[in-house]
């Protein structure tokens, strides 16, 4: 039997990603019919996957929540982790390590503390979820943005350097980072991602950790064509949301009301499924399952 982290969902789905060059979507899911869309749309493209919850779920929804998704995700015929993303009050990460059914992975976010208490902050993280063989990923530098519950930055953006990216992983130990290199959490402005990202200093981050998986924030809007590059750039782990849930909440807001709640949450979730399956489509993760 594998050792970790050769054993832990999340590791395994996005090194089998970066040997096959491809990358993995990651979506942010918030309730039954997001979690079921993200499980049929992997079982029918054959394809892994990654479900995102986010601390608001530990708050709102509840352990209880959080344990049916493990299960019932980790019961596909296909690999699917479940990950929880920004978890950026300490409290929320010591709940998350406490949970009976664990996450695969966690997103520590010390992203808005200095550089220095960042490394320390990840390396402790690091250091009490492997004894769980639960995976942490960081990010590194300081992106814009807020949504979905979290806070809105207005601290001033802090690209990743790359010539300091191989030392903070190893100082850390974390197993996948998220590099800030001009991308945003919410809306881009003017010009858009393509204006916004800085895809040069990301093929350098790329290089310098030319192994470890790198997750990508902020992605509404952006190109499939922008997607395929950052691919190129070594991007394994794509944070998707609205990209793929747009098209369900249009869906439930025009017809709340006019259809049976039944029919409403079938079609609803079928809707869902599609988008999810366009972009399992152009991530290049249909049939590695």
């Amino acid at each position: 039997m594998s050792s970790f982290p050769e054993n832990n969902r999340t590791w395994q789905i996005l090194h089998e990603a970066d040997n096959g060059g491809y990358a993995v979507g990651a979506y942010n899911c918030y309730n039954t019919d997001s979690v079921m869309a993200v499980v049929r749309a992997a079982e029918n493209k054959r394809s892994p996957a990654i479900i995102q919850l986010f601390p608001w779920t530990l708050h709102f929804q509840g352990k209880h929540f959080i344990k049916f998704v493990i299960e019932y995700t980790h019961s596909a015929s296909v690999p699917i982790a479940v990950h929880l993303d920004h978890c950026i009050q300490p409290e929320d990460v010591d709940l998350a390590l406490s949970l009976p059914v664990p996450f695969d992975s966690i997103m520590v976010d010390a992203s808005t503390l200095s550089p220095e208490e960042n490394i320390r902050t990840c390396k402790s993280y690091v250091e009490r979820a492997t004894a769980l063989g639960i995976c942490i990923e960081a990010e590194m530098g300081r992106m814009e943005g807020g949504e979905d519950g979290l806070p809105h930055v207005d601290m001033k953006t802090i690209l990743t350097k790359p010539e300091e990216a191989e030392s903070f992983v190893r100082e850390t130990g974390v197993h996948f980072l998220a590099p800030s290199f001009g991308n945003i959490h919410g809306a881009y402005g003017p010009g858009g991602a393509e204006k916004a990202w800085d895809l040069e200093r990301l093929r350098k981050i790329h290089a310098a950790l030319p192994h470890l998986p790198l997750a990508l924030h902020g992605t509404h809007p952006v190109s499939d064509e922008l997607f395929l590059e950052s691919i190129k750039c070594g991007m394994r782990k794509i944070n998707l949301n609205r990209t793929v849930r747009d098209g369900y909440t249009q869906f439930i807001a025009e017809n709340a009301g006019k259809l049976e709640l039944t029919v409403l949450s079938m079609r609803g979730v079928e809707v869902y499924t599609n988008g999810v399956e366009r972009m399992m489509d152009v991530l290049g993760s249909s049939g590695k399952a």
